[in-house]
């Protein structure tokens, strides 16, 4: 059994009932959330998705982090392959009672990682040239593509905890699927699985941020809520049409 599997009492519905199909590891990530007017992320949000707001609020992330251990069941890692640096920018969406994460664009350093998730998981990646180096605690992450840039440094500032149910915070991070949207214009989902985010709280200096910029959108000027993470591995099911 993946170790991702051994608890499942925490999740909002019950797992597949069918093997999953890939595992990864997310490590040394910060999650950047910003609050946002629900009218300008709306539109963003395909049609058969409800764009979700906490106590009348949108939401959208930067989300910046190191992928390790990426591969299909029941391969091995292979070298280059299975690790990489990775960026999305992500906001929030139910269907039929299901919450679950929408991706504006995320952005990988490894070419096959971007066509493989295009193909298997219509999710709209982009490759950039990306770089992630360890100072001490700190984390100094660069990433850029014609259109969009992130250069920071950030690291944990609290010991590890767990969201409470009800706030803020598990509601922005405790979501077990990912929908997707297809070039026909179907809306996939793919369940997720993983234990409860080992959160931290979390301090970052970011000095450069377009990243919503390709999206109409732009950064407010509030300070973000942060959070870290250092590792949380992930069981992922393929997709099936919602």
């Amino acid at each position: 059994m993946h170790p991702s599997l051994r608890s499942v009492d925490h999740r909002p519905w019950p797992l597949p009932d069918r093997p999953w199909s890939w595992r990864q590891s997310w490590r040394d990530l910060l999650f950047a959330h910003w609050a946002v007017d629900a009218a300008l992320v709306r539109p963003l949000i395909p049609e058969g998705l409800a764009l979700q707001e906490f106590d009348g609020t949108a939401w959208i992330a930067v989300v910046p982090f190191r992928m390790s251990g990426v591969m299909r069941r029941p391969l091995p890692d292979l070298p280059w392959i299975s690790a990489f640096p990775e960026l999305n920018v992500r906001t929030y969406v139910e269907r039929d009672g299901r919450s679950g994460v929408w991706f504006l664009s995320l952005d990988a350093t490894n070419p096959l990682a971007v066509w493989a998730a295009r193909r298997f998981f219509h999710l709209p990646y982009h490759r950039a040239t990306m770089s992630l180096e360890h100072d001490a605690e700190r984390i100094t992450y660069h990433s850029v593509r014609e259109s969009a840039r992130f250069e920071g440094i950030y690291g944990p500032t609290s010991d590890v905890y767990r969201a409470a149910p009800g706030a803020l915070e598990h509601w922005l991070t405790e979501r077990y699927c990912l929908y997707a949207q297809d070039a026909r214009g179907v809306l996939w989902c793919n369940d997720v699985h993983h234990a409860p985010w080992p959160l931290q709280r979390a301090e970052a200096d970011i000095r450069v941020n377009t990243m919503l910029s390709p999206h109409g959108l732009t950064v407010p000027t509030s300070a973000p809520l942060l959070h870290f993470a250092r590792r949380l591995d992930v069981v992922v099911w393929s997709g099936e049409r919602c």
